[in-house]
């Protein structure tokens, strides 16, 4: 089993049919440079201040997390809600629900002497499963270079495919090296988990989690994320945290028509956003 590699400019049918195989696809150097380094920036200072709130033995204790990263990195919007990444989610979600949103957004360093974290599925948060049915899609983005020494995701291949129990053998674990700018993406009910860091230095992403539109959102983005900052984010992004019914009465705002949104207007009615 091998994890498939794509370019930035590949077709969308192409990944995301090597995503619905496997159950994970990486993109290289997806996004800016430049970007990635504005995020990282914007994350330094919190990480080392706040990021041994989650240390757990399933989250590791030499591994620092952040959450809410759109209230912490106004830079990560272009992440968050690349036009290319969500186009690639699009045909994973979008035909079991009107519009997705953000379920959680996670910063995650994994610093040297980690060991590798428990294999897990994101999707397993849902208590339920339906074949042929996805309840969000995972987004990994490299802050840093990630390599098999320093940590790079794991992922088992196929490992969607399995409805019974989820069992799969160690060794059908692989990692997921890819320069700094890349994305790994992997279905909800992929197995996966963080890499062991055998390198002297730290590994940096962010991990986004995106959830059909009609299903209760790992976060509560409102109150995670304060509205003052929301009102400074695209309406793209207001859309992705939740601003927006799902189709003409599901999360409907009192005072809105059907079809409006809580930060909107009138111009922004009739679209439909999982992107």
């Amino acid at each position: 089993m091998q994890l498939q590699y794509f370019e930035a400019d590949a077709p969308v049918l192409e990944i995301v049919e090597a995503l619905r195989q496997d159950g994970a696809v990486a993109v290289k150097e997806l996004a800016p440079r430049s970007v990635v380094d504005d995020v990282a920036s914007d994350l330094r200072a919190q990480f080392d201040a706040e990021g041994t709130y989650a240390q757990c033995e399933f989250n590791g204790f030499k591994t620092l997390r952040l959450s809410s990263i759109l209230a912490r990195s106004h830079a990560s919007a272009e992440l968050i809600g690349h036009d290319r990444l969500l186009e690639i989610i699009d045909p994973i979600l979008l035909p079991n629900c009107t519009n997705y949103r953000i379920g959680s957004t996670t910063g995650v360093e994994i610093l040297p002497g980690e060991r590798a974290q428990v294999p897990h599925s994101d999707g397993d948060i849902y208590p339920a499963r339906i074949a042929g049915l996805e309840w969000q899609v995972s987004a990994m983005w490299a802050l840093t270079e990630f390599t098999k020494e320093n940590g790079a995701t794991r992922v088992a291949i196929g490992s969607h495919k399995n409805l019974v129990d989820g069992r799969f053998k160690a060794d059908e674990m692989i990692q997921s090296p890819m320069p700094r700018g890349s994305v790994l993406i992997y279905l909800g009910s992929t197995v996966h988990g963080g890499g062991e860091n055998r390198s002297s230095a730290p590994r940096m992403g962010l991990v986004n989690t995106y959830s059909l539109g009609w299903l209760r959102q790992e976060v509560n983005q409102y109150l995670a994320v304060p509205r003052s900052v929301i009102e400074g984010h695209s309406e793209k992004i207001q859309r992705l945290l939740g601003y927006q019914t799902h189709g003409p009465y599901l999360g409907k705002y009192p005072d809105q028509p059907d079809g409006g949104w809580y930060l909107g207007n009138e111009a922004g009615r009739g679209k439909v956003y999982g992107k």
